[in-house]
């Protein structure tokens, strides 16, 4: 398995650092991380706070599956709400799980009326071995019991991630069994405003991070 910081994008004059997640030992070890990881940091700036963007990005239009299996329409169930997208997969050794975590752990401070406002999503960038209840499962593991895993065609996926600017590779079978799968690891944050993807925040980012700067983003605020 191997984690892999890739070249970062430009947004408000900061560096962008996009995280490849590696592979494992195949279907071995469902519920675990198998095999060691290893993380490459390469022409990167570490940043913690949100970066505001210059552009916003359009929330992508995407029809999926929920982990009850049934359809969830991104557009019209996240419309006027704060949201959060991460595409990412349950087999991930460390660094979906670290994501999914802070923000569960930064979403418990928020008041009641926020939380019911707030919309986390996940969307499985490894849909073949992503189940519905393997997703449910793992999700609420991560203390995201409230978080919609979202699972579809992986063409879809990826079409869905590109316009956010999210890298995502179609998940590749080794000589050694292992399932590489190489995806953008970015938090993309949806204002409740205008529907419009105004902040990013990356692997760098702490849960305190995620706790001070949700109440204004459940708001439409820059953080």
């Amino acid at each position: 398995m191997r984690i892999k910081i890739l070249a970062a994008l430009t947004a408000t004059a900061a560096a962008l650092t996009l995280t490849a997640c590696g592979g494992d030992g195949g279907d071995k070890g469902a519920g675990k991380d198998g095999g060691d990881s290893v993380a490459e940091v390469s022409g990167t700036t570490k940043r913690k706070s949100a970066i505001v963007l210059d552009t916003p990005r359009s929330k992508p239009d995407l029809v999926l599956k929920d982990t009850e299996g049934k359809e969830y329409d991104l557009l019209e169930r996240t419309k006027g709400r704060p949201t959060l997208v991460y595409f990412g997969y349950t087999y991930c050794p460390d660094v979906c799980s670290l994501v999914m975590s802070n923000i569960a752990i930064a979403e418990a401070k928020l008041s009641p009326a926020e939380r019911e406002k707030l919309q986390v999503i996940f969307v499985t960038t490894d849909p073949a071995r992503d189940t519905p209840k393997r997703m449910r499962a793992w999700l609420d593991g991560q203390g995201g019991k409230d978080f919609v895993g979202l699972t579809g065609d992986f063409d879809t996926i990826q079409a869905a991630a590109r316009p956010l600017g999210i890298f995502v590779e179609k998940p590749k079978k080794e000589k050694d069994g292992s399932i590489t799968v190489q995806h953008g690891a970015e938090v993309v944050a949806f204002s409740p405003k205008d529907d419009r993807g105004r902040w990013i925040y990356t692997t760098e980012t702490t849960s305190e991070t995620y706790a001070k700067d949700l109440p204004k983003i459940v708001k439409g605020v820059n953080p």
